[in-house]
């Protein structure tokens, strides 16, 4: 035997061990959890032990129970044992099912697959909440209009919640105080308190659980608050929320003259859509830090619409583990979305549109570990497809981004980054990228990377040099970023190359139209979601 042939086997043998997993790493299933359904969507968590290498999988079926059909849902996310800033989380595959019926009870079938070892099969039972709907036995408190100081609320009970509201009129509040509060619905009230100092929160919503706020108008420097231990299982829909933040460079940045959070909460299991937020420092954010934290675990924000926010838009700043942000629509802000950082995950951004955001669209910092990044459209100077810090286990797949000319100003303190198509600095070893489809605008000379490496030799299958022009209809380049730009619409136009360029992903792009999906928020031909409050026979 050659040397040569000696050492072809000596390959050969090594690729065979780590394809079977011959090295003994199987995997050994403990529970299943599925916490906090929310109205929508469904959290599952199946810790293990062992796996090292990674390597095993589980796949997802879901039905309605007592339908025959099963669908597929993503694989759950392989999440390892890890720490950041203080926290740990558990070896566990987890993930999520999208876009379920409310009320309504799932049969869901999973199968882990290890060829280490170790595979096994599990099914359970999990219903989605109801949309909080108000019972014939409520205990309905009509309030008379006028301008009042503060509205101290009682709990209600499940089978009798407690709802004030004013229905001649506007029933104005300085603040009204839900704290600890249960089963209390909120609606079509008016709170109005712009003073930026005090009590400068319009909603105080710490330590309530299974509470409404909902079809209210809310003018304050803080809009909505849940702090440590936070809210639980909270339902913040169609409201119009408004800040005192307005649209200049001096106002923008984490070091601007800006003030506020429109919905800023803690806690797990809270539903906030339909909601329109302006002028705040940031529209939605998370509590940061372990002093100031309840669980951030199975929370729900989608089809809100957002803008003139001076730093984020949504903060998801300490996810823990399936916090959903989806089918947003987000303009003239800082930053469009913010996970700094997830604390291993899945942290879920799909299919958020973005317009006129300056220093970054997807800002994943501190290590952020375990963002999916799917289906988002971004127009925006700087880099289109970015993350300027050491990121690790991001997963990003059919995104639409164009970048481009930014100028020499230092934009809000920060800048607005290279102006390429991407440009993710530290993508991390454990990441995954591709079906994305970039270019860039302003006249700039294309140019996209990924952790340095040019963008097409790391996605094999996405698409470069997108035309601002031959992409969206009537779309302008948003340099300068100031002053405030119109709300874009940014569907496809036909014959763009971001058309039928994307992979098929289930549970999120099923009804695509065409030879495969399409790239970015939506697919051709679709209409426009709808984004903020909805008539009001909804």
């Amino acid at each position: 035997m050659t040397y040569h042939t000696i050492l072809i086997s000596i390959i050969l043998t090594i690729n065979i061990l780590q394809v079977t997993g011959a090295d003994g790493d199987p995997t050994i299933p403990k529970q299943v959890e599925t916490p906090y359904p929310t109205v929508r969507n469904i959290t599952i968590e199946w810790y293990i032990d062992g796996d090292e290498n990674q390597n095993s999988r589980v796949e997802v079926m879901y039905r309605v129970k007592g339908i025959k059909t099963w669908l597929k849902a993503m694989p759950l996310r392989r999440i390892p044992k890890g720490q950041n800033i203080g926290f740990t989380w558990e070896n566990r595959h987890s993930g999520s099912i999208f876009d379920l019926e409310p009320n309504t009870e799932y049969e869901i079938k999973l199968d882990l697959e290890d060829p280490d070892g170790g595979s096994a099969t599990r099914k359970i039972e999990v219903a989605t909440r109801p949309i909080p709907t108000i019972p014939k036995s409520a205990e309905i408190i009509e309030l008379a209009p006028g301008n009042y100081d503060t509205l101290n609320v009682k709990s209600g009970t499940k089978e009798r919640p407690v709802v004030y509201t004013c229905s001649t009129g506007e029933a104005i509040f300085e603040h009204i105080n839900m704290r600890n509060s249960q089963w209390v619905f909120i609606e079509g009230l008016v709170v109005e308190n712009l003073f930026n100092s005090g009590n400068n929160s319009g909603i105080n919503l710490t330590g309530a659980e299974n509470c409404v706020i909902r079809r209210c108008q809310i003018y304050s420097v803080y809009g909505i608050v849940a702090q440590k231990p936070g809210a639980k299982n909270c339902y913040i829909s169609d409201n119009v929320i408004e800040g005192i933040v307005g649209w200049t460079d001096e106002q923008t940045g984490a070091h601007g003259n800006n003030v506020g959070e429109g919905v800023q909460i803690t806690g797990p299991g809270n539903v906030i859509c339909y909601n329109e937020i302006s002028g705040f420092r940031d529209g939605i954010s998370f509590f940061e830090e372990s002093r100031n934290m309840g669980p951030q675990v199975s929370i729900d924000i989608y089809n809100n619409e957002l803008f003139r926010h001076g730093d984020d838009a949504i903060e998801a700043d300490f996810c823990m583990s399936n916090c959903r942000i989806y089918r947003n629509r987000i303009t003239n802000c800082y930053v469009g979305l913010s996970s700094q950082p997830g604390l291993g995950g899945p942290t879920y951004f799909i299919r958020n549109s973005m317009y006129n955001i300056v220093h970054s669209a997807f800002k994943l910092k501190r290590y952020s570990q375990g963002d999916v990044v799917l289906h988002n459209t971004v127009v925006r100077i700087g880099d289109g497809l970015g993350g300027n810090s050491k990121l690790e286990r991001a997963y990003f797949r059919n995104n639409l981004a164009i970048g481009g000319e930014a100028g020499t100003t230092n934009w809000g303190g920060y800048g607005a980054g290279n102006p390429y198509g991407a440009d993710i600095i530290e993508p991390g070893a454990f990441s995954d990228f591709d079906y994305d489809a970039v270019g860039v605008g302003g006249g700039v000379p294309y140019r996209a990377e990924i952790g340095g490496i040019p963008f097409g030799k790391v996605e094999p299958h996405g698409v470069e040099e997108i035309d601002l022009e031959k992409t969206f209809y009537n779309v302008s380049f948003p340099y300068p970023p100031f002053p405030e730009r119109e709300i874009m619409d940014l569907r496809l136009k036909k014959g763009s190359k971001a058309i039928d360029a994307g992979v098929y992903i289930p549970n999120i792009n099923d009804g695509y139209s065409g030879a495969a999906p399409d790239c970015g928020a939506y697919e051709l031909g679709q209409d426009l979601p709808h984004y903020g409050p909805r008539p009001i026979d909804k």
